[in-house]
């Protein structure tokens, strides 16, 4: 998910280009409002946190690009692509390296597991409503 300061920066076609530059392929893709009550059961595993109020409000003050990407390792992939949660931790050449500059404006949120990704998927998607199965012609070329 690009977060509202990656959406407002204007940062979403480079972050978008740089998934399908690894060779990621994008399901679906869709520009949201998010309400409270997502925000928090997105956020839910840092619900004890003295800054999670602050986290979600700031994830519902402005729109976020939700995404699906798929690829053989994906979750890892997508992690180091990423770069760490701090941006002043982050590798050149990552997209919070190269993009943000605090934690808590740090562009994006990447699912940490397979598992957080299913779920994230079901909170940010429902039904899959848009989610579009295809391949692209090129994956030969990606893919062995």
């Amino acid at each position: 998910m690009i977060k509202p300061d990656g959406v407002q920066r204007g940062h979403v076609g480079e972050i978008i280009s740089r998934f399908e530059k690894k060779g990621m392929v994008m399901k679906a893709l869709k520009t949201y409002q998010c309400p409270k009550a997502v925000a928090e059961e997105h956020y839910q595993d840092l619900s004890s946190k003295p800054f999670f109020g602050d986290l979600v409000n700031y994830i519902c003050s402005g729109p976020v690009v939700a995404m699906i990407w798929e690829g053989p390792g994906v979750v890892k992939s997508a992690r180091l692509l990423i770069g760490a949660t701090n941006p002043l931790e982050s590798a050149p050449g990552t997209i919070r390296g190269d993009l943000a500059v605090e934690v808590g404006r740090n562009v994006i949120h990447g699912s940490d597991s397979v598992e957080s990704a299913e779920r994230e998927i079901e909170l940010w998607f429902g039904d899959k409503a848009g989610c579009v199965d295809w391949q692209p012609t090129i994956t030969p070329w990606v893919r062995e």
